[in-house]
């Protein structure tokens, strides 16, 4: 499988100097390390070793080539070596010695010498001995990442002699380029860090091909780097990123976290429902979410309801139970009391659908209804829903809701996921159920037992049968009665909707019983795995093939605690059986008449497969070697242990099957021999004749030693036990090596993502190159996939799953390796981000991709076992084991010693018990084919010899019964155990006791004890002497075992509390190594600490495994440290390892403390802060009196320490606040811990310009206090027009300006133009609608600028959905060309782009009149978040910390955070090197008080008014039973408590409050805002929906100006009135004074400056009266508008907003319960008092009244038939009402017996209204029911329905047709009853629309339409109405009556006469109806008579005539 070369020497080398070379084969090339100063020869001795997938083909070459290598610049070659290998090829092994050749091919003296080794695929050639390459410390593999691609350059840890260079080929372009800009860039990169000294000699002995890469290899090859910025967080890297390849990695997490509980909560808000097939119906909408249901209220004799009602139901399950749940939507007709109603339609989906949605949710989409009773049927109409699943921490952004006029469009709404069609078709799923076996015993039936005593009968225990539960519904096959291994061959059809929003069926083998039935095991089958919907995809398939089930261990009890695991909940810990089904689907055709359309559950009999369609039946091999037990828990006892291993019920002798199984193999064509396998123990040692082997399936009975208080161990020593087991599967390997193929290239994936994002964390250079060769990896992988894959041999055994899901993936992993390839070359510095996260998608595809549905062999598990019962368990994959002679298709662990965690089965699992390690084992597993059994030790430890049974004495392949190792080697470990940070807090203080306890091998010991802190700095050294390991010297060298660390919370009482865990590798050296660098002596890193599945810290430490030579501990290294006489015995960390500390100086502003808590129930009084970082520190002032004033009297203080110079490294700094009581006594109140100084870090701005950007990075919080930045400031002036005239710009005066570039930006329009539009505007001409009339000032308020500032917002979202589309469009089209094409492409969008943009000018150029009338209103900004979000907390110079204090909660669900946090501390803190640099002590106004702290404000008490406006809420949790609420506004601040409980706003979810409120308040006492919501009960408490809380006091000092929002424009009268005391003119000056910044300068023209900015704007004002003024008000408002432009003190000032905000409730934490839209305005009361508070109360609704004046019908479908005549006749009425006004429907009078559809009215109906204008809603008030307390308001769409009826006096009247018209859009009527037709309805799309608001008056004809049978709408009539809209003033003026009525009455209508009834009349009716009828006829026949009578007259005087005439006479 692999070609292996072994590089020796290359001598005859000219000259001294370094020398690498380079081997290359199939394009992968290696380099060898520098040999440095090398004379003639250079000895290289290096191996490396090619995987080969395909044979080599005799003509391949090999080419190896020799460099001079060189720092600097390019290596130059000294000459080449190219073999033909077709000798190779033959014998297998050749050594050759051979001359070099240079460029111009002919030979030089140089000489290298090779030896070369091939393994072909079949293993025809060359076998593989012992001894091989034994000189060399250990083979290159492929597997260990120890080559490396062209591009990598970055190598994860190797700490072995041969270093790899990266190549040179790609890079000598990237290095000229560095070259050409000189040393200016290489300089620039090393800046900031100090070397220390022992870098310099380091230096020397590793290779660097580009000066700037040449850090980072090196970090990387040491494991820890020398550079401050090398530090990796090596739990991630040491541990995982392996060396070598005897050991796998260690899984770091040890929870599972599937079965746990959560909270979530399901919101749905059922909209409206429309086109509902039926008619004239009574919808009500069922909601069902799982079990629970709830219902809508009923609306009347309508196929359109509005309802907007909100949902919510909450639970508390796992993820799993909570994703499966269906949720369910039906509309049902006329349910009431009495009776159910029907269905008309429903829809299901799956909650987990909802979840994976983006943000969680579909929002105001359209559910398809369908009718499951029949599946002929097209859809029932349609649903829009809002629906939401909210996990804890999850919060949903819900879209902004102003008017919804895209939402009409149902078809491009659809609620679907994206990419499921809109037309869905039923399908039937067939689930076929074959067989089962191997299931445990259930006897549940004490009968049974009973039985078995008196009657002997022995049957089997279990009456299995199997339950299948998909979208809703569940069907189960019949029960096999006493059967283990049940045979059952039916099938279960679902009928369901395809593709089906549901993606989990759930199967379960269920026993039967008569009490109640038990689950025995479940599998869920995702049908996305099992499907693909692509447009090469596959319909959803699956076996026949097995599934294996696990669940609890197998010995059955009554009450099985593990019973939970058997439903599927949490992770199986025991196999339970195996099944083997089949899923198909078939889609249905509908048309088709034979089908049965139920869709109900079917059962029915299936076809039997065939045996072996799963599979050829084989004889696999398990072995095990356990290698140590250690860390076993000493609760167990001292019992005697063993360990036993099954798989599937292989090897389980406790409680596997209940008698011997006969098991069929098939051995090639000798027919079926059967053969009984006894599973009892092999202590019988007999084999069979020819040595053939009994499993031996458990170690022996052992008794463990004691190692410290808390853990046993097993004194394996040199003896280690092995087990081996014989098994017969089904031979899929095939499908677990595709997997582990993935999974590798995952693995790798995942493992270089993890360098990289490290590398950006611990700001690292280049983490760019690292992106790209990890994606080269992954194109190189994904191409490797698809040459091993597609050899797969077609057997027979291969299901259409498996043929389609090759297909699938190989077509995914090709398309992968093009997209790697081509972002590959568009990593750049800056898309870093981007295209990190589209290779997190690959690492997510791959993930999913690898996930195999159909099992094969069974899951390994390995159990503890004492005295006989099962105590612990670990659960290892058997595809992660499985071998095969393709390296990259073996699992990942077979045959490699890895280190596996037993943990407690099931729930017991969970929480702190079952984070104790229950034993820590190093095993050694390798399961195979027995075939290929020869190697099955080959990855063991090396120096063992096997003991074997006696009967296997001599037989080379007999497995070992035990491994004796024979050599040991002693060493001695080190562990530096520095300093953890951020660790659990386990005590009720919020603080903690730790101490570490490392355990190595056998041994453990312990760090000192550090009191009340969870950062501790042990700063001391562990040493384990007489370290004992078995095995090769060299093996242990490069795979020392790994080192558990366990950090505990020491109690004075009871045992330490466990609170966290991390693993690390030690840096091994052997006693023949030198200890120096590079490699010794190691360096600190962090180790991040795992609880349970969450991270709980950083270990700071470095570990050394030293080996003792011959010559005994004298050899080692001396421990030089420096030895504290007071540590007594605790050695502490030797200087070499322990940092390099510099003098820092740490200052701390004091501002105050707030919200302190009771601590003992007692008060705080008087508390202190003590701040201490690395055992030096400062106290705060005292403060006198919390009560009065909470904050310090001294505002800063410092203190100086001595820090590591590499800033990750820095320690963490405390905050403790104490409160000092009588008597001396302290307690502690709270404590927070500050875990990075990095952000608190001062560094002095660079002079260099280049640098000044990153500098401004850092000083960004401090810029704010200490304005103080040197930067180059340019001469030129930048000048900035402004224009707030006219925002139809607005596009175009944004103009960023960078802090040294001259800009001028200029706006087009002068003022006589705006001049000009006005008065076109006035005058209406310019061809404008003349309705469209500009808005009046007076009619506009604040909310007109509030709706106008939601459409913008909702414009710029949409703008920036549509960008990021195109953008992403942009991204796949050019990934998807490949890199080819990008040129091209770029040039296309450069020349598209202009053009896009005139179009976009050009485009709203027709509505031009509309926009400005809209934007004429100045607009506010509208945050759908808090201000807080946008601004960053407002810590821009004042910090708040949270103390916290009490332990944290160890499940999830107790104490969170929030409930932790006692209390806040504001300050900040300044960190910088001691001495400062002089000129920022030499500045003007320098206070040395302050420190760096210069120019902040006093923190004495000061009163503020405090005005708050409440807007609306939205989405508010309902309070109430019915569903609703009845909010109202509370507010608390301090002392004040505003309840503004009359004003409740009744069942509303949505309130407009529109309120505004004043509080006068003292900072800082009373500086925390809290909103709440309250639920207004007529009885009993109110309840609290939810609150928010807003710390005033930050905004009110934040440099971003949060007191008082600055607006878009300065007027003083009307709806925009400036709110500030101060003027914009006051405002700068005071800016410009505080931020020392020059200016503002006033000049003439318009024009202001400040610092290096010049800005214009316009200078005249308009006061009430119209009359111009001079003013400087707009330049200054101007300028602050931009004031982040400003150089030095520039910061974004808070605009004139809206911000909207979370409404939580204590109760339900995490999850939001509605929002609320407010916002905040303080003023001083020092300053002058500010002006009244905008009102913004709500708009009253406006009365309109609505008159419709039907005039007449035509073409009315006619539906009676005449008693006598037969005839079709209608007696017509129609009958109108608005919407959600049922009860007030008008009808007119009758127009009886209509012959021809046609009827008169002339009839006025009046519809009296109160509308709102700015949300388009009517609003109506009405009680609910009659026992409502009060009335409910509703907002409904202005709606007017026309229906006509056909009038029966003695049945019900009969409905004809419908019509609805949204006031605001409908089509206009046609003119004539011809022109109108059905397309007014259907294409309304198409049609101009016209609203009744703006045309006043409209008439015309419009068709009424019903659904015929086949559902299809048709015309059923037409009406000719026309609609008056007046105020209610107009309607005042001009009454109307109704019907025909006086005032202004309505002629009666001309109806012909048969309108009286025919037996009144009967002649007039029959003349009527003879006329009618029968006219055409009658003149038809009197025709013919005349016809006939003249040729009767003309044939009668015919002769006559003729006689006449002949005779003449």
């Amino acid at each position: 499988m692999a070609l292996v070369l072994q590089l020796r020497s290359v001598s005859g080398l000219r000259g001294k100097g370094d020398r690498i070379a380079k081997a290359a084969f199939r394009g992968l090339s290696f380099y060898t390390r520098v040999l440095e100063n090398c004379e003639d020869e250079a000895k290289f001795d290096e191996t490396f070793r090619w995987p080969v997938a395909t044979n080599i083909d005799g003509n391949e070459i090999l080419e190896i080539q020799v460099f001079n290598y060189s720092k600097v610049f390019t290596n130059r070659l000294i000459g080449t070596f190219r073999m033909v290998l077709q000798k190779v090829v033959a014998e297998g092994q050749l050594e050759v010695t051979d001359t070099l050749i240079d460029d111009n091919n002919s030979a030089i003296q140089t000489s290298i010498s090779i030896e070369i080794r091939y393994q072909a695929l079949d293993g025809t050639v060359g076998t593989w001995n012992d001894k091989e390459f034994l000189e060399t410390p250990s083979v290159h593999s492929e597997g260990d990442g120890r080559y490396s691609l062209e591009t990598d350059s970055l190598l994860s840890g190797h700490r072995h002699g041969s270093d790899v260079s990266p190549g040179k080929s790609n890079q000598q372009s990237t290095e000229r380029s560095f070259r050409r800009a000189g040393k200016g860039v290489f300089s620039a990169m090393k800046l900031g860090k100090t070397r220390p000294s022992k870098d310099e000699h380091r230096k020397q002995d590793d290779p660097a091909v580009l000066e700037t890469e040449d850090l980072d290899r090196k970090a990387m090859r040491y494991g820890a780097g020398l550079e401050p910025d090398t530090i990796s967080l090596a739990s991630v890297t040491a541990v995982t990123t392996n060396v070598s390849n005897k050991r796998s990695k260690p899984d770091i997490r040890m929870e599972p976290s599937a079965g746990r509980p959560m909270d979530y909560q399901v919101s749905i808000t059922i909209i409206e429902a429309r086109q509902l097939v039926g008619l004239n119906m009574d919808p009500v909408v069922c909601v069902e979410v799982g079990e629970e249901k709830k219902y809508t209220s009923m609306k009347e004799s309508t196929n359109c309801p509005y309802y907007n009602e909100y949902f919510v139901f909450d639970f508390h399950v796992p993820p799993d139970v909570m994703f499966d749940k269906i949720i369910k939507l039906s509309v049902i007709h006329s349910k009431n009391l009495l009776r159910s109603g029907t269905l008309v339609g429903s829809f299901k989906m799956d909650v987990g659908t909802v979840y994976t949605q983006p943000e969680h949710q579909f929002y105001h989409k359209w559910a398809i209804l369908s009718d499951p009773e029949d599946l002929t049927a097209s859809l029932k109409g349609y649903l829009k829903c809002d629906i939401a699943v909210v996990g804890k921490g999850d919060n949903i952004k819900t879209p902004h809701k102003a008017n919804e006029t895209d939402e009409d469009d149902i078809e491009g709404n659809l609620l679907l996921p994206d990419g499921v069609p809109p037309e869905r078709q039923w399908a039937r799923f067939y689930i076929k159920i074959y067989r089962a076996e191997g299931l445990p015993r259930m006897n549940t039936s004490i009968m049974a037992n009973v039985k078995k005593a008196l009657i002997g009968e022995n049957k089997d225990l279990v009456d299995p049968y199997v339950q299948v539960a998909f979208a809703g519904q569940k069907g189960k096959t019949s029960i096999q009665k006493s059967c283990y291994e049940p045979l059952w061959n039916e099938q279960i059809i679902f009928t369901e909707m395809f593709p089906p929003l549901c993606r989990r069926i759930k199967i379960q083998i269920r026993d039967s019983d008569k009490v109640n039935d038990v689950a025995i095991g479940t599998h869920f089958i995702d049908l996305r795995k099992v499907s693909n919907e692509g447009d090469k995809g596959f319909l959803p398939t699956f076996g026949p093939a097995w599934v294996n089930m696990y669940g609890s261990t197998r010995n059955y009890t009554l009450m099985d605690e593990h019973q939970e695991l058997n439903e599927g909940l949490g992770e199986g810990v025991s196999f339970r059986a195996r099944l083997l089904l089949g899923l198909a689907v078939e889609i249905l055709d509908t048309t088709n008449p034979e089908i049965n359309s139920s869709t109900e559950v079917q059962v029915e009999q299936a076809t039997a497969v065939a045996d072996n369609c799963s599979g050829k039946m084989e004889e696999f091999f398990l072995f095990g070697a356990f290698l140590e037990a250690t860390m076993i828990d000493r609760k167990i006892g001292d019992k005697p242990i063993n360990f036993e291993v099954t798989i599937g019920n292989y090897g389980n002798q406790v409680d596997g099957s209940s008698k011997p199984v006969l098991r069929r193999k098939k051995e090639g064509g000798d027919g079926d021999e059967e053969e009984s396998e006894l599973l009892q123990n092999s202590s019988e040692d007999d084999g069979g004749e020819d040595g053939e082997l009994v499993s031996v399936s458990s170690s022996q009975p052992m008794k463990p030693l004691v190692t410290d208080r808390n853990y046993f161990h097993l004194p394996y020593l040199e003896k280690k036990p092995c087990i081996y087991i014989r098994s017969w599967w089904q031979d899929q390997r095939r499908r677990l090596y595709n997997a582990n193929i993935m999974d590798k290239i995952a693995d790798k994936l995942e493992e270089g993502l993890n360098d990289v994002q490290e590398m950006i964390k611990t700001e690292k250079p280049h983490p760019e190159r690292r992106l790209r060769g990890v994606l080269e990896e992954l194109s190189s992988g994904c191409l490797r996939f698809l040459t091993l894959a597609d050899k797969d041999q077609h057997h027979s055994s291969r299901t259409r799953l498996d043929r389609e899901r090759l297909k699938s993936c190989m077509r995914e992993l090709e398309n992968m390796a093009q997209q790697a390839t081509a972002l590959r070359s568009q990593v750049k510095r800056n898309t870093m981000k981007d295209k990190l996260k589209l290779v997190q998608n690959f690492l997510q595809k791959l993930r999913f991709l690898a996930d195999e549905p159909q099992h094969t062999i069974p899951d390994v598990f390995i159990w503890m076992m004492s005295n006989n019962k099962r105590i612990a368990y670990a659960r290892i994959p058997s595809k992660d084991i499985l071998y095969s002679i393709v390296d990259e298709e073996m699992g990942k662990d077979c045959a490699k010693v890895k280190t596996v965690f037993l943990k407690l089965p099931g729930k017991r699992g969970f929480g702190p018990a079952g984070w104790t390690v229950q034993a820590k084992m190093e095993i050694y597993l390798w399961l195979g084919l027995n075939k290929q059994r020869k190697d099955f030790l080959s990855g063991l430890p090396c120096g063992f010899e096997e003991k074997k049974v006696p009967r296997g004495q001599n037989l080379p392949s007999f497995p070992p019964i035990s491994l004796l190792y024979t050599k040991k080697q002693v060493f001695q470990l080190r562990a530096h155990m520095y300093q953890a940070r951020s660790l659990f807090a386990a005590d009720s203080s919020g603080l903690s006791d730790p101490f570490a306890r490392v355990f190595f091998i056998s041994q453990s010991q312990c760090t000192e004890v550090l009191n009340e802190t969870l950062c501790p700095t042990w700063d001391q050294l562990l040493v384990f002497d007489n370290v004992e390991l078995y095995g090769e010297a060299h093996e242990m060298r490069d795979d020392p075992p790994i080192i558990v660390i366990e950090i505990y919370d020491q109690d004075t009482v009871g045992k330490a509390d466990f609170m966290g865990r991390t693993f690390a590798k030690p840096v091994v050296k052997m006693s023949d190594e030198q200890y120096c660098p590079p490699r010794f002596p190691p360096q600190l890193e962090y180790y991040q600490i795992y609880r349970g599945n969450a991270t709980a810290g950083d270990l700071l430490a470095a570990f050394e495994l030293l080996q003792i030579g011959p010559g005994g501990k004298s050899d080692l290294p001396p421990i030089d440290g420096p030895m504290d006489v007071d540590r007594g015995p605790i050695l502490p960390v030797p200087l070499g390892i322990r940092p390099v500390l510099s003098r820092y100086r740490v200052e701390i502003l004091f501002w105050g403390l707030r919200d302190l808590k009771r601590v003992n129930l007692a008060q705080v009084d008087r508390p202190r802060v003590d701040i201490e970082c690395a055992g030096k520190g400062v106290q705060s002032a005292l403060i006198q009196n919390y009560k009065k004033n909470p904050n310090f009297s001294t505002l800063v203080k410092w203190f100086e320490v001595d820090l590591p110079e590499n800033e990750l490294l820095h320690p963490p700094l405390n905050i403790r606040v104490v409160d000092c009581r009588a008597f001396g006594r302290y307690t502690l109140v709270g404590s927070h811990t500050v875990s990075s100084l990095r952000k608190f870090i001062y560094r002095p701005p660079d002079k260099k310009a280049q640098h000044w950007n990153m500098a401004a990075k850092h000083l960004n919080g401090y810029l704010a206090v200490t304005s103080r930045a040197h930067r180059s400031r340019p001469t030129g002036e930048i000048v900035v027009n402004m224009e707030p005239e006219v925002p139809i710009k607005k596009m175009e005066t944004m103009v960023k300006l960078e802090a040294n570039s001259d800009a001028v930006v200029k706006v087009d329009v002068t003022e006589e133009e705006k001049e000009k539009k006005k008065k076109k505007k006035k005058g209406g001409g310019g061809g404008e609608e003349p309705d469209e009339e500009e808005p009046d000032e007076s009619m506009l308020d604040w909310w007109s600028k509030y709706f106008a500032s939601i459409e913008t917002m909702k414009e710029q979202l949409r703008q920036q959905e549509a960008a990021a589309a195109e953008a992403e469009e942009k991204e796949e089209m050019e990934i998807g060309e490949g890199s080819k094409a990008q040129v091209k492409n770029k040039d296309k969008d450069k020349s598209k782009a202009p053009k896009d943009d005139k179009k976009k000018k050009q485009q709203p150029a027709p509505e031009l009149p509309e926009k400005k009338s809209k934007q004429k209103i100045d607009e506010l900004k509208v945050y759908n978040k808090e201000l807080e979000a946008e601004f960053d907390s407002f810590e821009d110079w004042l910090h708040t910390f949270n103390l916290l204090r009490g332990k944290i909660g160890d499940n999830d669900d107790n104490a969170s955070e929030e409930e932790r946090i006692v209390g806040r501390f504001k300050g900040s803190m300044c960190v910088y090197k001691v001495p400062l640099p002089d000129d920022i002590a030499k500045e003007a106004g320098y206070d040395p008080t302050f420190g760096m702290f210069q120019g902040i404000p006093s923190n004495d008490p000061i009163n503020v008014l405090v005005r708050v406006y409440i807007v609306r809420a939205t989405d508010l949790h309902p309070a109430d039973i019915n569903g609703k609420a009845d909010p109202y506004i509370a507010i608390k601040l301090g002392k004040t408590d505003i309840k503004d409980k009359e004003n409740y706003i009744s069942k509303q979810l949505n309130p407009v409050f529109g309120k505004s409120f004043d509080i006068e308040a003292t900072f800082p006492m009373e500086s925390m805002l809290t909103v709440a919501v309250y639920d207004w009960d007529l009885v009993g408490t109110d309840d609290l929906i939810g609150e928010t809380k807003i710390d005033l006091e930050n905004r009110f000092y934040s440099k971003h100006r949060a007191t008082c929002g600055v607006s878009q424009t300065y007027s003083i009268h009307g709806y925009n009135t400036w709110r500030d005391p101060m003027k914009p003119a006051q405002i700068l000056s005071k800016l410009c004074k505080e931020g020392k910044v020059d200016g503002p300068h006033f000049g003439p023209g318009g024009r202001v400056k400040v610092a290096n900015r010049v800005f214009t704007g316009p200078t005249e004002i308009e006061d009430e009266n119209g009359q111009k003024k001079p003013t400087d008000e707009h330049l200054a408002l101007a300028v602050l508008r931009h004031w982040e432009d400003i150089p030095r003190a520039g910061c974004r000032l808070v605009p004139e907003h809206v911000e909207t905000r979370p409404l939580l409730n204590p109760d339900k934490p995490g999850i939001e319960q509605g929002r609320l839209e407010m916002w905040v305005d303080m003023f001083p009361m020092d300053m002058p008092a500010p002006g009244p508070a905008i009102d913004i109360s709500p708009r009253k609704p406006k009365k309109y009244e609505l008159r419709v004046i039907v005039w007449n019908t035509d073409e009315v479908i006619l539906e009676d038939d005449d008693y006598f005549t037969g005839e079709k006749s209608s007696d017509i009425f129609v009958r109108g009402w608005l919407k959600g006004q049922q009860e007030d429907k008008q009808d007119t009078d009758v127009h009886y017996h209509s012959l021809t559809g046609e009827g008169n009215f002339n009839w006025r109906y009046i519809f009296p209204f109160d509308y709102l204008m700015a949300e388009e809603k009517i609003v109506i008030s009405k009680k609910e029911s009659m026992f409502s307390w009060d009335e409910t308001e509703y907002k409904i769409p202005a709606r007017l329905t026309l229906q006509v009826w056909d009038a029966d006096h003695f049945s019900a009247d009969d409905f004809l047709g419908a019509i609805e018209l949204d006031l605001n859009r409908f089509p206009r009527g046609a003119k004539t009853s011809k022109q109108c037709s059905l397309e007014m309805v259907t294409s309304e799309a198409e049609l101009p629309m016209i609203s009744i608001f703006k045309q006043k008056r409209v008439k015309g004809w419009w068709p009424f339409v019903a659904r015929d049978e086949n559902d299809e709408l048709e015309i059923t009539g037409k009406v000719e109405a026309e609609l008056h809209l007046l105020t209610a003033e107009e309607a005042e003026k001009s009454p109307a009556g109704l019907a025909r009525n006086e005032p202004d009455p309505l002629e009666k209508p001309n109806r012909p006469d048969t309108s009286f009834i025919w037996f009144l009349n009967p002649l007039k009716s029959i003349k009527y109806l003879i006329c009618t009828r029968y006219k055409w006829l009658i003149i038809k026949i009197v025709l013919a008579l005349l016809l006939l009578i003249m040729v009767a007259l003309f044939l009668y005087s015919m002769p006559g005539y003729m006689v006449k005439k002949l005779l003449g006479a």
